[in-house]
Parts: C-alpha cells; structure tokens; sequence
C-alpha cells in the first residue's frame, strides 16, 4: 500500500533533511552556515530565561528552522503533568515560536519523582485515556499541535489489548495530535520484541506523520539498544527508503546525543537522509 500525501510546510519546518544541533557545534554552524534545512534542539536544555544557550539559540534561529524536541514531560504517567515543566516550555515556545514541539509516547515521572528514562505504557484503553488527556491539556495551553513521537522498547506488556500503531492511530483520532516517527526506534523495537517492522510502517496512519527521526543503535547481546551514539545503521537506511517511498517526503532529522562527532560527520549522515528525500516525488533537490 503507498498513502504518500504532499508534505506541505504550514509550520516552518521544511522537508528537508536537518540535525539535532549539540552545544559543542554552535559556533562551527554559525560561523560556516552549512546547507542544512534545519535543527532541532532538546526544550529542557533552554529553559532558562537567559545565559548563553538561549543567546546561541536565538541566533540560530536567525537562520534556520528550529524544531524543539522535549524529554521530560512524562505524557503516560498516572498523575499529573508538572505545571512547572509546562509553563517553561510555554514560555520557550512563545519565545522562539519554532517550526514543531515534540514529545515521547512514555513515561518518565511517578509523583515528584523524576527517572532519567524514557518508559514504555501497555497499550490499553486506561492508559490511551490518560495519554490523550495530558496531550489535550499541553496543546491547549500552548495554543498549537505537538508531535508524540514512539519510543525503542525492551519490553512489552502482557495487558496490551492494541498494538502500537494502534495506540498511536487512536491517539491522533482523539487528540489532533501529529505523529514524530522514528524509524531507528521502529527497528530496534522489531528486534527486540518480535513483529516485522515493515508491517508497523504499514500501520501508522501517514497523514499524520510529521516528523522522522534517524539514529545509531548498538547490539549487547541478542539486544539492540538506541544509543544515539553511532551513525545509522544501513538495515535503519533501508527501512527509512521505504518509510519515504510510502509516506513522501518528511522533514527528517539525524539524533546524535552520545559520542558527539565533529560537524561534518553529522553533516554527511544528513546528505544522505537528503539524496533519498531528493528521489522522492514531490521534493526538489
């Protein structure tokens, strides 16, 4: 089945490839204003009022697209959203005003206590219920769409009455939330826990894809683990080709949190990301 629909760019982000833009290279960006067609920063990481990373930020986004990418808003947990964490993000949101707001379908947060994980949910109604709440209360107080992006799993749970694509497909249907597909976290979860991957990518509702993310992943024993830490992977490549030959064309970022290597390194991963968008109808080169 191919569901490509037009990757229009109502929000400033093109579709384009970009990177996940690391403190250690904003001087080398801003100094060489490479062709890149955008970056996307960690919101946690410029939730100060001031200082120099809001000052390199700001001076980015004179130039390129921002898209801010959150990992703490914890959108499965049973209680409460954190008010604070929120409000910090509101207002960087309306500071910037960037081209997308991201968060992770998982947990991270039970009471006041914060894990420094991304956790899978079961895939069941009680737990849709609580996911589409909290997104309905983050994009009604920041006034726009979010995009909740799958995590890499290690793990599933026995309660789970829908599969993911499921769960996702629902929780657009009630939330008008968009999709950020990772296609690296696509493929280590298939390993792991057993189901094709291609039949996943089948399954997930194309309109409503967004935003693709691409990373490295390690092997530890018979386990794969998201590491962001390595280039892609060629299998990953591979799955990404037909990721793009279903869905058109994407904005599709390179995540490289771990390792960090020189500029020109995460560059090459982008041009890569950039020839198969580019033989992709619908996009120019």
């Amino acid at each position: 089945m191919n569901d490509r629909i037009p990757c229009a760019d109502p929000v400033g982000v093109p579709c384009a490839a970009g990177i996940g833009l690391r403190t250690c290279h904003f001087r080398e960006i801003l100094g060489r204003r490479p062709k890149i067609g955008w970056v996307e920063v960690h919101s946690e990481n410029f939730f100060g009022a001031g200082g120099q990373p809001r000052h390199w930020l700001e001076r980015i986004c004179e130039h390129y697209p921002v898209s801010l990418h959150g990992v703490g808003l914890s959108l499965g947990s049973a209680g409460p959203l954190d008010r604070d964490h929120l409000d910090r993000l509101t207002r960087l949101v309306r500071h910037i005003e960037p081209g997308l707001v991201s968060e992770h379908l998982s947990w991270s947060m039970a009471g006041q206590r914060h894990l420094n994980e991304l956790l899978p949910l079961p895939y069941t109604d009680e737990a849709l219920a609580v996911v589409c709440a909290h997104v309905d209360q983050v994009q009604d107080v920041l006034g726009r769409q979010i995009l909740v992006e799958n995590i890499s799993r290690y793990l599933g749970y026995r309660q789970s009455t829908m599969t993911e694509p499921e769960f996702l497909a629902e929780l657009v249907a009630r939330s008008g939330c968009g999709l950020l597909l990772d296609v690296n976290n696509v493929y280590v979860s298939a390993h792991n826990l057993g189901f094709d991957a291609r039949d996943y990518l089948e399954a997930i509702p194309a309109a409503a894809v967004a935003e693709i993310h691409l990373a490295g992943h390690a092997r530890i024993g018979g386990m794969l683990v998201d590491t962001h830490g390595t280039r892609v992977a060629d299998p990953v490549w591979e799955l990404y080709a037909a990721t793009i030959e279903r869905l058109g064309a994407r904005p599709t970022l390179i995540e490289w949190d771990n390792d960090i290597p020189p500029l020109a390194v995460l560059l090459g991963e982008a041009e890569r990301a950039a020839g198969i968008l580019e033989a992709t109808d619908g996009i120019a080169a």
